[in-house]
């Protein structure tokens, strides 16, 4: 399902208002279970080590140093070429941290930024998936009512099947900007 298709123009949004005036008002138990599970949805998010899947790039975010010299010559060249390799690094150390400091400041502000998505990510999904449990829950009880104010249905007369088309994701519906406008995630690559 795409976010176009579940955006319409009819029912307007005046119909929409009219009709959840004539909704019955909720039980203080409905009224405490939604609270609460908005209350469970706005805790802060805890702070947790670094995603495994940033680890290792974590730790080769500073460029300014190599590995330690070595050298696949044998003989008196390689030793002397391992000499002079960290004579240069000794000598040149300096130009070489100023010439790399913007890069590692980029390199450790990607990483940030990448491990803050995917945490906001983790706590999206926790906090879907315990909204929809609520839904499914709530769903069930109004299916119950239905066929409990229908009483017995004849035989034949079973309850319509489930909609077997997949759920819409976060991703595909617009999201609410705090400008008040919308926001629609762009399909393609192109701008």
């Amino acid at each position: 399902m795409r976010a176009e298709d579940l955006l319409t123009r009819a029912p307007s949004a005046e119909t929409v208002a009219r009709e959840t005036q004539k909704l019955p008002e909720p039980s203080d138990e409905a009224r405490e279970s939604l609270r609460q599970v908005l209350e469970a949805s706005a805790r802060p998010a805890v702070t947790t080590p670094w995603p495994a899947l940033l680890t290792e790039a974590r730790g080769k975010m500073d460029s300014r140093y190599a590995g330690p010299v070595t050298s696949h010559r044998g003989g008196v060249t390689g030793p002397a070429l391992v000499l002079a390799k960290r004579a240069f690094r000794l000598v040149f150390q300096p130009f070489i941290n100023e010439a790399l400091r913007k890069q590692v400041e980029f390199n450790e502000s990607i990483l940030d930024a990448l491990a803050t998505i995917h945490d906001v990510q983790r706590e999206h999904a926790r906090t879907q998936a315990t909204w929809r449990q609520d839904v499914e829950r709530r769903l069930a009880r109004i299916e119950e009512a239905a066929r409990g104010e229908r009483g017995t249905t004849p035989a034949g007369d079973a309850a319509p099947p489930r909609s077997s088309e997949p759920r819409a994701s976060v991703s595909d519906i617009d999201t609410p900007t705090p400008s008040g406008g919308a926001k629609r995630r762009r399909r393609s690559g192109r701008r």
